[in-house]
């Protein structure tokens, strides 16, 4: 009996391990197809599009991109806004979100479900306020004022995201750490923190993707070449008048991939809680 339970677990292990698979492989072969496309040359796109592997192996098509279209300029422009956005909206969000559970609670309820209605509004309905107020401030065509929008759109989300997460932290902890002698400050960024980390990185995660892969305002409310990210960059590329698919899969590759690496570095932080014991 013990012999046969094994074997069906084994068999049932097995059949989980090939099922994630497949879906793995599913998952991944969009980005691998569209790194096929972009070392292909022209020609060869051109005339057999559904081959696996390409006749001539050639990184043209991304020097083309990088070097002749100077999409390095697009690339360090959404690293800035992104980044930036991230980090300061990551900072606001945490503390606005903490000093709701701890400090006002009951108010805080009511503040973060305000806060999570702005989302019922389209963007395309704020796009025109948006322009006229980046217009009086003097911000239009800047990052600063690319970065202003892309925070009035995350922090509230964020903070409605994070209030849930600071709710699962033991008040105990936080009194444990202030009898040892911790500020209210030091408990926050020493205790706190750490223990809702995987809820920082998750919600990190989709402000950085949100501002990377953001079109509309960028859109309205950059004009300069120097200024412009790599979504508006995209949007010029097909509005070309002969479309060069190879130059096209080049620069989409090199979208997809800061996001993927930036995923990857800190997919770690996402999996299970960190609050397992922090109570004795």
């Amino acid at each position: 009996m013990n012999m046969l339970t094994r074997m069906k677990r084994r068999l049932g292990e097995a059949g989980c391990y090939v099922y994630i698979t497949i879906l793995a492989v599913f998952a991944a072969f969009p980005l691998l197809w569209l790194f096929i496309c972009s070392v292909k040359e022209s020609g060869d796109l051109l005339a057999n599009p559904t081959s696996m592997l390409p006749q001539k192996f050639t990184l043209a098509n991304y020097y083309n991109v990088m070097v002749n279209l100077n999409l390095g300029v697009n690339i360090k422009n959404s690293l800035v806004v992104s980044l930036s956005t991230t980090l300061i909206a990551t900072v606001i969000s945490s503390l606005a979100a903490y000093g709701i559970v701890r400090f006002f609670p009951k108010l805080g309820n009511m503040m973060s479900k305000l806060l999570i209605m702005t989302y019922m509004f389209p963007a395309i309905v704020l796009v025109i306020p948006y322009a006229v107020v980046m217009g009086k401030l003097g911000l239009t065509n800047t990052r600063p004022g690319l970065m202003l929008v892309y925070l009035s759109f995350n922090v509230p989300y964020a903070v409605w995201l994070l209030v849930g997460f600071f709710k699962t932290v033991p008040i105990g902890i936080e009194e444990a750490a202030r009898i040892d002698g911790a500020g209210r400050l030091q408990t926050f960024i020493r205790v706190v923190l750490p223990l809702v980390a995987p809820g920082l990185v998750s919600t990190a995660i989709y402000m950085f993707i949100n501002a990377w892969n953001e079109f509309l305002y960028a859109l309205i409310l950059t004009s300069s070449s120097s200024i412009t990210t790599l979504s508006i960059k995209l949007h010029t590329m097909q509005g070309a008048d002969v479309l060069n698919w190879g130059d096209m899969m080049a620069a989409c590759m090199v979208v997809v991939v800061p996001s993927v690496v930036f995923f990857s570095f800190i997919q770690r932080y996402i999996a299970g809680g960190m609050t397992e014991g922090a109570v004795k």
